[in-house]
């Protein structure tokens, strides 16, 4: 179903099981696959995917060039997967070079006025509250929660099971599982109440809150804290955190 006073580019690719909402745009070359929904005034631009199954509320502008001074105006893509539902005022940019790809995986709630920068790589079933913002590059991995007014710099990564408070800005990486808050952001123990709501057995929870103070309440340095959580700790969510903190370019939030 596509509204008389929608615009929907030529080249645009959609299922027949679509539903787009009054005044939409549609660019070029967009694809939007079985059981999307447009409520109205969305704007998808040149070559976006949007998956089946999601849900975009008035207002959101998805595919839009990437706000980078160094981008060209080449062909990029911005690819949203499936079950999503994006609120009002939702900014996704598409990637800033051709190699790239911004990525939002599926069964994502992202809230009113977020924004999702140029090459961002966001997991599944995470959550972005109301004016959380990533600045270009960052990675978000699955189930993270990202509480309303927080910021992240660009070519940051947050953890899975991760919880970014309010009003925080996060410039290191925040390992997953962690609780994290404050102007600049610092950690402040596991997500035990997250990592709760998701089933983890209470024996997984107190294995990784051993290894939260090994790792960021000892006084030792942090590659013999590292060394230590694998003598003592196993588990593969123990070793997520270890390869974590050890690919981390720009520091770790401690």
């Amino acid at each position: 179903m596509i509204h008389p006073t929608a615009v929907v580019d030529k080249s645009a690719e959609l299922d027949p099981d679509v539903e787009i909402g009054p005044y939409c745009v549609i660019g070029p070359k967009v694809t939007i696959k079985k059981g999307a929904k447009l409520v109205a005034h969305v704007s998808i631009q040149d070559l976006s995917e949007v998956g089946e199954g999601c849900t975009i509320y008035p207002f959101a502008a998805i595919g839009g060039p990437p706000q980078d001074i160094t981008y060209r105006g080449e062909a990029t893509t911005c690819v949203i997967g499936n079950n999503n539902t994006i609120r009002e005022y939702v900014t996704v940019n598409r990637a800033s070079k051709s190699s790239e790809s911004t990525i939002v995986g599926s069964n994502n709630f992202i809230m009113a006025y977020a924004h999702i920068a140029h090459d961002c790589r966001i997991g599944n079933h995470t959550i972005m509250a109301n004016c959380a913002t990533l600045a270009g590059h960052v990675h978000v991995g699955d189930y993270a929660i990202i509480s309303g007014l927080s910021a992240a710099h660009q070519f940051c990564r947050i953890g899975k099971y991760a919880f970014i408070s309010g009003l925080t800005g996060v410039p290191k990486d925040v390992p997953p599982f962690m609780m994290a808050a404050g102007n600049r952001a610092r950690l402040y123990g596991l997500n035990s109440v997250g990592l709760e709501r998701q089933g983890f057995p209470k024996a997984e929870i107190v294995k990784l809150k051993r290894a939260y103070r090994i790792l960021f309440r000892s006084s030792l340095p942090l590659e013999k804290s590292l060394k230590l959580v694998e003598e003592e700790l196993d588990g593969e969510n123990i070793r997520e955190l270890i390869t974590f903190i050890r690919s981390s370019e720009r520091g770790i939030c401690r």
